[in-house]
């Protein structure tokens, strides 16, 4: 059977503004993708609501659609963004979460072991995996009984408030979570609107226009939506054959079958689903930018490399990215944790014993599991040296041997090659130059560069 899953695009009236004014919008916020992703950047996050949820929460993802408007062969949710399914990004938003304690995921029966796999292979210890239905409504109907004693085989812990989210949209902040989770605590339901970007119109049968809506007046329906687990589950119970069929609506369901009015809450831009293939592109550049938001600065202990690291330090804050400055990374784990991004300086080729040895430490702990790991290997040459300087071969060679080793461990090193001068016009020239190709390297992540010794 095919299955009909239909998008989520919905609008509805929006409430007065008298009901609306206690509440925080974000309507005319631009997306800012430093709000994303914090933990992969290298934030503290610290535990975002861990006293205010004190009852069990649990998510349930639908991720059985097959993605027809992608035009591509694969389901959207499974298209790789860094070698990783989009789906293990909307996952890990909600798995780093402390206070949400089950994810359940709802799949296709033809992609239960593909998602399995990922589960798998991506160390997600919060996810179970449950087969999905022919359509939206049955896929979520079939996710929600993974908690009832009426499923087959032993249930999950039954949580006081379940969240419905979509499995193709992975910038959601903690902090409306947190805003939805409690509101259908209080509420009984609970769900994210947007402002309408076009204006909403209905055609005659003829395709001429019929009327409009003033768009003022009504809010499209987003996701996520939380529930009272209770009010949920007895909705979709309740609910009818041609609910479950063309119905796309979970907080129609929970007001029609379960008395239950939904608080309405204005979401941040970062809601958006990801649709079409520009949207993959799209979720990329946040991706990106996001990790190339703060870096390590290794400066080594030489008079002239500490002067580079601080001249880049400046220069690279200016691409809004903070470094943090420090002479070594030997035998400091928990700084090697804080960040995805590296800047090694050195005047000598064999401090590139001391990048393979960061590689090492990097695979041991895991670190570009989840996103890949950037080091941009700096190499100083000092202005006496360019007489009798050794060819550029054999540290090629190494850089790129390095570079492939480091690569099957999701880490790409990269070589810039830059040459100290005593006249201060053109050595602040070469700075500028390698500051402009580290912040490059850090925010592209072109596994096509890596091995390379670049020249500043």
């Amino acid at each position: 059977m095919q299955r009909k899953h239909f998008g989520k695009r919905r609008f509805t009236k929006r409430r007065s503004c008298e009901n609306m004014e206690h509440e925080n919008t974000a309507s005319d916020r631009p997306c800012d993708p430093r709000c994303l992703l914090k933990s992969a950047a290298g934030v503290n996050e610290g535990k975002i609501g861990q006293d205010a949820v004190d009852f069990p929460v649990a998510v349930v993802l639908p991720a059985a659609g097959s993605g027809e408007r992608m035009g591509l062969s694969t389901p959207k949710q499974f298209c790789n963004l860094f070698n990783r399914p989009l789906i293990s990004y909307t996952i890990e938003t909600f798995e780093r979460i402390p206070w949400i304690e089950t994810i359940v995921v709802v799949t296709a029966k033809e992609s239960l072991n593909q998602m399995l796999h990922i589960v798998q292979r991506f160390h997600h210890t919060k996810v179970k995996v449950v087969e999905g239905g022919a359509t939206r409504h049955r896929s979520i109907f079939n996710g929600l009984q993974a908690f009832s004693e009426t499923m087959e085989g032993p249930s999950l812990l039954r949580p006081k408030v379940v969240i419905i989210h979509d499995a193709v949209r992975p910038f959601v902040e903690k902090d409306f979570l947190l805003k939805i989770t409690l509101a259908a605590k209080e509420q009984g339901a609970s769900g994210a609107i947007r402002p309408l970007v076009s204006t909403v119109i209905a055609t005659t049968s003829e395709g001429y226009l019929d009327h409009s809506l003033e768009r003022t007046k009504y809010r499209a329906s987003e996701m996520p939506q939380g529930f009272l687990y209770d009010i949920i589950y007895q909705a979709y119970q309740r609910c009818s054959e041609f609910d479950f069929e063309f119905g796309t609506e979970c907080l129609h369901l929970a007001l029609q079958y379960s008395g239950t009015n939904a608080k309405l809450i204005e979401g941040p831009p970062t809601l958006w689903k990801v649709t079409y293939k520009r949207d993959l592109a799209a979720a990329e550049s946040v991706i990106k930018e996001t990790l190339s938001l703060s870096a390590c600065l290794i400066s080594g202990t030489m008079a002239e490399t500490i002067e580079l690291a601080s001249k880049l330090q400046k220069n690279l804050a200016a691409h809004s990215m903070t470094l943090d400055l420090h002479p070594c990374t030997k035998g400091n784990d928990e700084l090697l944790s804080k960040t995805k991004n590296f800047i090694q300086i050195s005047a000598n080729r064999e401090s590139l014993s001391e990048t393979a040895e960061m590689v090492k430490v990097l695979e041991e702990m895991n670190h570009a599991l989840l996103y890949p790991v950037v080091i941009v290997w700096v190499h100083l040459y000092m202005s006496e040296e360019l007489s009798h300087r050794p060819g550029p071969d054999e540290l090629c060679s190494t850089i790129m041997d390095l570079s492939t080793k480091a690569r099957q461990g999701n880490i790409l090193l990269y070589g810039v090659e830059v040459i100290f001068s005593k006249v201060p016009e053109l050595w602040e020239r070469s700075v500028e130059r390698l500051s402009e190709i580290t912040a490059a390297l850090i925010r592209d992540r072109n596994p096509a560069l890596t091995g390379q010794l670049l020249k500043a």
